[in-house]
């Protein structure tokens, strides 16, 4: 019997892993970023849509919502299925500036936040980055591909983007 590919869908301040054939697949990247992450030797890939920079919330209850929380769990359960971080790679999508923000407001940019915290978690943790498509003012759909290893991203009025 032939495993029939899934389609996976990533919410927000969610996350999916999957081995070889599929698509994993996350909607609606205005400031927020889609992180994949994949181990090439195995096929094996995860896609985390963060909403914030830092978790700061008193007990840490989703973790999936914040990048510094996100990729490190994400990173312990790609590594219990047998990834290696010295292998892996990211590529990452999102962080737009989708709304114009007064100078001086609490907010500031948070889709450059999450950009930066994204790039300096996966530094951290000693992840390359491979590929990105960050920041702009517009929103993104991200889709993995684990068994290629392939990101696209589809946004508005664009043309398709291969990360």
């Amino acid at each position: 019997m032939i495993n029939q590919p899934q389609k996976l869908t990533v919410g927000i301040a969610d996350m999916k892993i999957l081995q070889w054939n599929g698509e994993l697949v996350t909607y609606a990247l205005g400031s927020c970023i889609g992180i994949c992450l994949y181990d090439p030797n195995l096929k094996l890939g995860a896609l985390i849509h963060i909403m914030l920079p830092l978790n700061m919330e008193a007990g840490r209850k989703n973790t999936m919502k914040y990048a510094d929380t996100g990729i490190r769990e994400t990173l312990r359960q790609l590594e219990a299925k047998g990834a290696r971080k010295p292998r892996m790679i990211a590529k990452i999508a999102g962080g737009a500036k989708m709304f114009e923000v007064t100078e001086g407001s609490s907010l500031g940019n948070i889709g450059q936040r999450n950009i930066e915290s994204v790039r300096m978690n996966l530094k951290r943790e000693g992840v390359r980055i491979a590929a990105e498509n960050v920041g702009g003012s517009v929103a993104r759909t991200l889709s993995f591909f684990p068994e290629t290893g392939e990101g696209q991203i589809r946004a508005y009025g664009q043309p398709l983007i291969i990360l």
